[in-house]
């Protein structure tokens, strides 16, 4: 069987995740959407707990699509899974710069590992959480950023965040 791992933070998840998502769940038997612990994001909107229903929702139409959570290395969290692939979504050169350092380091903790990149889809390589969190603490419509299932609690909890 084969398996695809696509990690992120996900805070919250964008259009964009979730056409790679849908994609990767189109190539791979299974897909297991990691929610990682990020260290370098010093303020998330939602909690892990929030970002996992969230991602639940998103993606409850995908039978063959789980979530799961880790707060390690992500190289280490693959090592669970034999054969296991990560499917990393790519908006543009930077994504690219970074995501190819991150193969290089996931390869040295997890020789086995592979990574495939998929190129976003040209109307979301724009789109990013952070850009949702920013539009949806000013109240902006999040329509086209956003799935449909889980844009009134991100309005919600931005109206808290915000203060």
């Amino acid at each position: 069987m084969s398996l695809a791992i696509c990690p992120g933070s996900f805070d919250p998840i964008t259009l964009g995740h979730l056409d790679i998502i849908r994609r990767a769940s189109k190539i791979f038997d299974k897909v297991i959407v990691c929610i990682m612990y990020n260290a370098t994001k010093t303020k998330p909107m939602f909690t892990i707990d929030e970002r996992v229903e969230m991602v639940k929702k998103a993606v409850a139409d995908y039978p063959n699509v789980e979530v799961d959570t880790y707060d390690g290395l992500l190289a280490e969290y693959a090592k669970r899974f034999d054969g296991a692939v990560l499917v990393k979504g790519m908006r543009a050169t930077s994504d690219f710069e970074y995501e190819f350092q991150m193969n290089h380091i996931n390869k040295k903790i997890n020789p086995a590992l592979e990574t495939m990149f998929l190129a976003a889809s040209e109307k979301y390589t724009f789109l990013s959480s952070s850009v949702v969190r920013e539009m949806a603490s000013y109240g902006a419509d999040l329509t086209g950023f956003v799935p449909p299932e889980i844009m009134a609690e991100i309005n919600e909890k931005a109206k808290l965040w915000k203060k």
